[in-house]
């Protein structure tokens, strides 16, 4: 038992698990772990606090909300995210780790921990299998329809153009945001790197993003503030290598609508933090961003369980 365990991997149930299953589970690990049975100390501390989180409906919900940040697996993972977000160098390898073929990103999932009849899984196998979790929702009574269609679209754009070449990719909408009161529209985890998402919508014409701004013909339109909630997702996951992207539909529905022109060192190929792209770019980049890491076939079941728990 490790101190980088999710308090759900200290107790071993999964992170759907009831207030008595929650129980039940901490019933077993107490005793298999306190002192007076001949124990360790330290676990059985782990998994007294695993308990007295887990078994608080309020409490439950804000370490599901926090993504589990207080446990998270330094080291854990074959890729590291960075503070800036910026991609990591290219593999100059054609072999995996254990000297074979590389992993590709059309390979089939491999799920990390494997699921094995009778083991402790932090998610159903079921659950893990899926590509798209959760859908556009109302925040509260007065949530505009443009908003939700705009997202809607923005599902269907991923799903149909970007999961399909990335068997392993998971698709999550609609998170609590690691900073502040707002929301992450919608994030696509592949191996160890995760794309944040936002959208805009704006007519056809030539935009030009300097890296802070969006401007045409001398007004500037303020995209989503993606840099905090990319750092503090990035915090939250530090194995993950995490990036923000604003996609810009056009109104007409064109993909490759509107034309974005970029200063020196603010278009993608420059792996900034943020990126702002049009449809057809932000397919191309996804793809390309979450398909070249180096493991790009893997689901970090414990990872992705951490991601939904953070659903609102």
């Amino acid at each position: 038992m490790s101190a980088a365990k999710s308090h759900y991997e200290v107790l071993g149930i999964t992170r759907d698990a009831s207030l008595a299953e929650v129980k039940t589970a901490y019933r077993r690990a107490a005793r298999a772990t306190h002192p007076d049975q001949g124990g360790d100390a330290a676990e059985f501390r782990l998994v007294s606090l695993a308990y007295q989180t887990l078994s608080d409906p309020s409490e439950r919900a804000a370490y599901d909300r926090s993504y589990g940040r207080t446990s998270s697996r330094r080291g854990s993972s074959p890729e590291h995210g960075t503070a800036t977000g910026a991609r990591p160098a290219a593999q100059t390898t054609a072999t995996g780790p254990d000297g074979g073929r590389r992993a590709a990103a059309g390979d089939p999932p491999r799920f990390v921990p494997p699921f094995t009849a009778g083991g402790d899984a932090v998610l159903d196998p079921a659950v893990a299998s899926q590509q798209i979790h959760g859908a556009p929702r109302k925040r509260g009574l007065f949530t505009p329809q443009s908003r939700l269609d705009r997202e809607a679209r923005t599902v269907r754009l991923l799903s149909g153009k970007v999961l399909p070449h990335l068997p392993a990719a998971r698709l999550v909408n609609g998170l609590h945001s690691p900073v502040g009161r707002g929301f992450v529209d919608h994030a696509v985890l592949a191996g160890y790197r995760l794309a944040l998402v936002s959208s805009m919508v704006l007519p056809r014409g030539v935009y030009h993003w300097d890296g802070a701004g969006l401007a045409r013909g001398g007004k500037i339109l303020d995209p989503p503030q993606m840099g905090p909630l990319v750092r503090g997702m990035q915090e939250a996951f530090p194995e993950l290598n995490v990036t923000g992207w604003t996609v810009i539909h056009c109104v007409e529905d064109n993909l490759h609508e509107p034309v974005i022109d970029y200063s020196r060192g603010a278009d993608p190929a420059s792996g900034p933090l943020v990126n702002v792209v049009n449809a057809a770019n932000l397919v191309r980049e996804l793809k390309m961003f979450l398909g070249t890491g180096p493991t790009p076939n893997v689901v970090d079941v414990p990872v992705l369980g951490r991601l939904l728990g953070g659903m609102y």
